[in-house]
């Protein structure tokens, strides 16, 4: 699947821009820092997924003293016979609800979005998928759920809502029950352990389909001898209903969901060793490039071809060899990369596209 065509509009810095990348290959976006390079792939990467790669709120998305930010972009999908053709339409308001359509037909899922246009993000900040605490690892395989089956999204969600419920009933209970929040406390518990254990068994078997993918990227990027190994590791034993009621005293104490989904980790090793403490920051980093190339490759095989790669400034934390091997572990398919230098010397762009102060301008071909 590839971009044919992005315009924006009251998007971040720009007031409009248009941007035709290349199809298929590299397409290169170079400026200075500040200058709207990381919004283009943002702006890529909301329509793909409905949320900001930075994790930016939506207000923020919006240009200062504009009500709203649309986007527009052309899609070609080269595996569907022929190449089926998709038109994404977005409004985002500074108040009320985003929304999001593909070929006139409002958009309910990520799924449904990644059928026509799915994105893979590498970027500076994956180091965190690493060094940073189990959420972001959770929302990492919760990512790659909710862009293969919109069930998934759907459950995510679902866990989300019960803790919420089961936290404020928590919290109005003071420590003490009384017979109505305790069967109150009964409902929530038996749509927590069901809807929970759904959840976690799919992250699990996620996790278990990743492992081999990530392993053999992890040993083209670093040319190591030890072996990366993942393994979602659950934060009960036994049966999850079983877990929440003996931990409903330490619960009530502290109003908190002390055992559930949401308190699991993706437990990554090299070798015997703990990546997050274990390992050193070059081995890390290629850990965590070999996580997002493993959820492209799984994307891919899903699919029949690759989403859309977007790199934003991550030749700048590699050195030479790593950036050589990355780039030689990439498959086919549409690339948009982001620097403020010139590329390393493995890289071969296709299309070279200047971004400077809320303006986008094509600079030529690569070489």
């Amino acid at each position: 699947m590839a971009v044919t065509g992005l315009w924006v509009a009251d998007f971040r810095c720009f007031a409009g821009a248009e941007l035709h990348p290349e199809p298929e290959g590299l397409t290169v976006l170079r400026g200075a820092n500040g200058a709207g390079k990381t919004s283009i792939l943002e702006a890529v990467g909301w329509l793909a997924t409905r949320r900001s790669i930075r994790g930016a709120p939506r207000e923020a998305l919006v240009r200062t003293g504009a009500g709203r930010a649309i986007l527009r972009a052309e899609t070609e999908d080269s595996a569907a016979g022929g190449g089926r053709r998709g038109t994404f339409e977005a409004e985002i308001p500074v108040a009320g609800p985003a929304r999001l359509q593909v070929n006139r037909h409002p958009v309910r899922s990520r799924a449904e979005a990644a059928a026509t246009l799915d994105v893979t993000v590498f970027s500076p900040d994956d180091l965190d998928l690493v060094q940073g605490g189990p959420a972001g690892r959770r929302a990492y395989l919760d990512e790659v759920l909710a862009a293969r089956h919109a069930r998934s999204e759907a459950l995510a969600a679902e866990v989300e809502r019960i803790l919420r419920q089961r936290a404020a009933l928590l919290r109005q209970a003071g420590g003490r029950l009384d017979d109505s929040a305790g069967a109150t406390l009964d409902v929530w518990d038996e749509r927590l352990a069901r809807s929970g254990t759904a959840l976690a068994g799919e992250r699990a078997a996620l996790a278990e389909a990743l492992g081999p993918l990530a392993a053999q990227a992890y040993t083209r990027l670093a040319g190591g001898a030890e072996d990366l190994v993942l393994r979602y590791r659950r934060s009960w034993e036994g049966d999850l209903a079983d877990a929440l009621a003996r931990a409903r005293p330490d619960d009530l104490r502290r109003q908190v969901t002390t055992v559930g989904p949401h308190r699991d980790d993706l437990e990554i090793s090299l070798g015997a060793r703990p990546g997050r403490t274990h390992a050193s920051q070059g081995e890390q980093r290629s850990v965590a490039l070999a996580l997002r190339l493993a959820s492209h490759g799984l994307r891919s095989a899903d699919e029949g071809e690759p989403p859309v790669l977007l790199l934003d400034d991550v030749f700048s934390e590699l050195d030479a060899g790593r950036a050589a091997a990355l780039v030689a572990l990439l498959p086919p398919g549409q690339v948009l990369l982001t620097t403020a230098v010139d590329p390393p010397a493995s890289v071969r762009a296709d299309r070279v596209v200047e971004v400077a102060a809320g303006t986008v301008a094509v600079a030529g071909r690569g070489s």
